[in-house]
């Protein structure tokens, strides 16, 4: 979805086609790499959102020696989905990466309502680490697996931190204005 959200907001502003996208998402950082957005990945996204109507070819450009450049533009109906679009990704969210491309976007969206979302997002989040925190296993243990159950809660612990102070970053930036 978030690839979806990433296309419509691109199209908000220009009239564009897959591969110049790609280009754009590895400049200055590689975030086609960090978010594994592959060149397909992202015709499929273009296909999939012309197909549902919310985006349409305007115009191929030819040139010598090259593949055509589809080139599409947003329509009424993908304006319209865009925000909605945002919004399930604030709701859907189950840690920061989720949220990347919404809070990028948030301009097209009600912050307030974003906040309500995330704080939502985040009650849940805590809710569930507690009730996993709590979860006491009193299987016998060797020494070994004993180590491989710390190892592990400490990664997911640290993960848990992690994802709660970014969201509650996130929420702080979105009150203050700055994003």
């Amino acid at each position: 979805m978030s690839i979806q959200v990433f296309i419509l907001s691109k199209l908000m502003m220009e009239k564009t086609y897959p591969y110049k996208l790609k280009k754009q998402m590895s400049e200055p950082i590689p975030l086609d790499e960090l978010g594994g957005i592959t060149e397909s990945k992202l015709y499929y996204h273009f296909d999939a959102l012309a197909k549902r109507g919310l985006i349409e070819p305007v115009e191929i450009i030819k040139e010598e020696h090259r593949p055509d450049k589809q080139v599409f533009a947003i329509t009424a109906k993908g304006r319209e989905e865009l925000p909605k679009k945002i919004y399930k990704l604030f709701e859907s969210a189950s840690d920061i990466n989720d949220i990347v491309i919404g809070l990028a976007n948030i301009k097209y969206v009600d912050s307030e309502k974003v906040v309500i979302l995330l704080k939502e997002r985040l009650a849940d989040y805590k809710a569930h680490w507690d009730r996993i925190m709590n979860f006491e296993n009193n299987t016998r243990r060797d020494k070994k697996s004993e180590n491989l159950n710390e190892l592990l809660l400490g990664y997911f612990t640290t993960k848990s931190d992690h994802t709660i102070y970014w969201i509650e970053e996130a929420i702080k930036q979105i009150e203050q204005g700055n994003l």
